[in-house]
């Protein structure tokens, strides 16, 4: 872990080492993806299936016996406590009524008695949705993806997911019944992202895809992009905490450990004007570390890209933290309504000393699926936007062509394309 101070010499060059975690990695597995991309849009089945039973373990005769049955469904209802279901459903419940009020409606404007113009609001057709699996078992991302595409309006949800061994836990299952998922496959990787976006003979072509994954993954999408579209390049998760030296250290311990315990490229950051108070948080990390399950993936996080940074006053803190845009943001401070203004770029933004991070990954309504990697500067939150098209509307009356004709024609001249003044012209009287 790294305690460091904005008036250090070499504070850029040990931050950087930080934002660039996950760039050679980026590099090393691109040839190994295109190869795989290759063979699934030339192979189909044959090639998925090849790849999943070797990385995953498997024994599978056909894709579609990886396809997860009505039967398996019921199965996990059965093995799932009462109370987890209903946590699940609260999730889902407060997830569709955040997203309906993203929803946007066809309109169309009759300002100009000879001129209507618009814009039509359709929803795409199938979307595919990517859930991790391996290191850890992700319900609420399930619900995070496919409930924003069913408010939305998508006829048909597809859900890939790896299954180390083959089995596919059970929670994921009833958060994939919960929110309204069609068709569930157990396939992962590359080659999932691959089936969905050139299609198989039992998976078919989607029109967008969506959801985090490790870097074959992330990988694999940014190589499809234009043959499908998909949300974004998720990188590996962080947070950034802001404070000026109130509140509970052991609280904002357990916030950066939150981020810590995903995996071990996960950065958790502090930046505090207060030193003191940033020492009493790293030795609450430091016991904290102790009592989780995750321990081991937690500390290698923590030692290797989690960092304490002391700040000259907040309005550092504030431009360092827009200059970084981190995924998750934490405003830890007194008077965090009074500096939100002054937030330019974030992912998601937790107000105050009792908005956890985790509030915001599970149940509190807005998408946990965020932008990561500095790109929050120019990407937001998975929405029901991203589920949508939208389609111009435009109608000239003959009055209306007349009207704007002449200038239509003028501006075509300008740049050489006769024909198409002429498409005009020849229109008008």
């Amino acid at each position: 872990m790294r305690f460091l101070d904005f008036k250090d010499k070499d504070f850029e060059a040990q931050f950087l080492t930080i934002l660039n975690r996950a760039e050679a990695i980026n590099t090393e597995v691109e040839p190994t993806v295109r190869q795989i991309l290759g063979e699934v849009a030339s192979g189909g089945d044959a090639a998925v299936l090849e790849y999943t039973c070797r990385f995953d373990r498997l024994e599978a005769d056909s894709v579609k016996s990886l396809e997860v049955s009505d039967r398996e469904f019921d199965e996990a209802f059965a093995r799932v406590a009462e109370e987890d279901i209903a946590a699940l459903k609260l999730a889902v419940e407060r997830v569709a009524r955040f997203h309906q009020k993203q929803k946007q409606e066809t309109w169309l404007s009759t300002e100009e008695t000879d001129i209507m113009l618009g814009q039509m609001v359709t929803p795409l057709a199938r979307v595919g949705i990517y859930v991790p699996g391996g290191k850890a078992s992700y319900p609420s991302s399930v619900i995070m993806n496919a409930v924003p595409a069913k408010v939305a309006g998508v006829d048909e949800v597809i859900m890939v997911a790896p299954t180390p061994g083959g089995e596919i836990n059970p929670h994921v299952l009833v958060a994939a019944r919960l929110a309204g998922v069609d068709r569930v496959f157990r396939i992962g990787g590359a080659q999932a992202v691959a089936a969905l976006a050139y299609g198989t003979e039992t998976i078919p072509r989607v029109d967008k895809i969506t959801g985090p994954g490790n870097i074959y993954v992330a990988t694999a999408k940014k190589l499809v992009f234009g043959q499908v579209g998909i949300d974004m390049i998720a990188g590996p998760s962080e947070i950034l905490v802001i404070n000026d030296g109130s509140g509970n250290p052991a609280h904002i311990a357990a916030d950066l450990l939150s981020q810590a315990e995903h995996d071990e490229l996960a950065s958790s950051i502090l930046i505090t004007t207060d030193r003191a108070f940033g020492e009493k948080v790293a030795k609450e990390v430091e016991l904290q570390l102790t009592q989780l399950s995750r321990e081991s993936i937690a500390r290698k996080s923590w030692e290797t890209y989690g960092a304490v940074i002391v700040a000259g006053n907040l309005a550092e803190a504030i431009a360092f933290s827009n200059r970084i845009a981190p995924e998750h943001l934490e405003l830890a401070v007194a008077d965090p309504f009074g500096i939100l203004p002054q937030i330019r770029n974030a992912g998601a933004i937790f107000m105050g000393y009792f908005t956890p991070e985790a509030a915001g990954d599970y149940l509190a309504g807005p998408n946990h699926t965020l932008p990561t990697g500095g790109t929050a500067r120019f990407f937001s939150p998975l929405s029901v936007d991203d589920f949508v098209k939208k389609s111009s509307i435009i109608y000239f009356s003959e009055g209306g062509l007349n009207r704007l004709g002449p200038g239509i024609v003028r501006i075509a001249g300008l740049e050489g394309l006769e024909a198409h003044g002429k498409s005009v012209s020849k229109r008008l009287k």
